[in-house]
């Protein structure tokens, strides 16, 4: 009685050693697809965080405009018929040539990146 037992139990911690686990480190965020409304409220959020003064929030067109010190940033986020969202930061005439990739790490941020 106690073969059958143990036989049973070498055949499910070999058939448990076949399988792959991966563990996942303390906070670790899981990456689920980006949202139009998530990712258009992080994209103003980001130039929000930057110093930028929001003054124009329009997603129905997916369009966000602020201004900080002369410097104009404009996102446009834009559903993919794939389903994604495209996130394109411009600055047309920024004074600080850091300002887009700081806005992009913000914005990497409050997306869980």
């Amino acid at each position: 009685m106690t073969r059958p037992l143990l036989a049973a139990a070498c055949g499910v911690l070999l058939a448990l050693s076949a399988c792959a686990y991966y563990a996942v480190p303390a906070g670790t965020v899981v990456m689920t697809p980006a949202s139009f409304d998530r990712s258009f409220s992080a994209a103003a959020g980001a130039m929000r965080d930057e110093g930028l003064a929001i003054t124009v929030q329009d997603p129905a067109r997916g369009i966000v405009v602020g201004n900080s010190d002369g410097s104009v940033v404009t996102a446009g986020i834009n559903q993919q018929s794939d389903g994604s969202v495209q996130v394109r930061f411009d600055a047309s005439d920024s004074r600080d040539p850091a300002l887009l990739q700081r806005i992009s790490r913000s914005y990497d941020r409050r997306m869980g990146r």
